[in-house]
């Protein structure tokens, strides 16, 4: 693999992070939104993460495992496999890291001792670890197209991200500069995941087929689990399926244009 696709791979993961911070700007100009608009916002980030998965990730791990192997089934079942691990690695998460949502309320281990704002942060960096994960990743093939196109989706669907965020913190007490601060910085997390991805690819460039379906599966396991429960909470499912179709659309768009 090129080093100038790892460069890139963790280029392009900085670029994506910073749509949090980005987005929880206006936070300094208003202090809450309505329901129904977070449930689009929502919404508009499963989608994107959602055909991320599809075009930008599950297709060209295919296709990537099908050049190396020559045989289709033997790559499906490699990608396939990854999916299943990305899953298991979520769950697996959610399951053992003390964390708590803004809307679901409190999973994982029980740490009585950590601050409210941390159990919030660590659910955040499990959220946005796999969307990193899939941008270092993504430029880890021959097309670098394919790794912009990921940076482009995950950038745009973090900047309504930011902002539930931001404005979540601010009614849970913080100030707009500790709501913007906190936010931006867990945006930060996908940096982590962008170069975990990058060394990946790095160190064996065989895996990549796999690692693919892996940053696939773990954006799969969140939107299920988490993104789309809360853009459905109280009645508001058609804002979320409106949501969750326009960033559909969107990053499918980016990856057909830019990929």
């Amino acid at each position: 693999m090129p080093a100038s696709s790892i460069y890139l791979g963790i280029l392009g993961s900085l670029i994506a992070s910073l749509g949090t911070g980005l987005g929880a700007l206006p936070t300094l100009f208003i202090k809450r939104i309505t329901q129904n608009v977070q449930g689009v916002m929502l919404g508009f980030g499963a989608g994107v993460m959602l055909a991320a998965t599809a075009f930008s990730l599950i297709i060209p791990g295919l296709e990537a495992a099908d050049d190396a192997l020559g045989n289709t089934v033997t790559a499906a079942l490699i990608v396939t496999t990854g999916i299943i691990l990305g899953g298991v690695f979520l769950w697996l998460s959610h399951q053992y890291f003390p964390h708590e949502h803004f809307f679901k309320g409190r999973e994982g281990s029980d740490v009585i001792n950590l601050k409210r704002v941390w159990l919030f942060v660590i659910a955040i960096a499990i959220h946005n670890f796999p969307e990193g994960l899939a941008v270092g990743v993504g430029f880890g093939g021959e097309n670098i197209a394919n790794g912009i196109a990921l940076t482009a989706g995950i950038f745009l669907q973090n900047i309504p991200e930011g902002l539930v965020v931001s404005l979540s913190l601010l009614s849970e007490g913080y100030s707009r500069r500790q709501s913007i601060t906190i936010s931006a910085l867990t945006g930060l997390v996908e940096l982590v995941g962008g170069i975990t991805g990058a060394i990946a690819i790095t160190i064996a460039q065989p895996v990549l087929p796999i690692a693919m379906g892996f940053a696939a599966g773990a954006m799969l396991f969140v939107i299920c689990d988490e993104i789309i429960p809360e853009s459905n909470r109280l009645g508001y499912e058609k804002a979320g399926t409106i949501g969750v179709m326009s960033g559909f659309v969107l990053m499918m768009f980016l990856d057909v244009t830019l990929g």
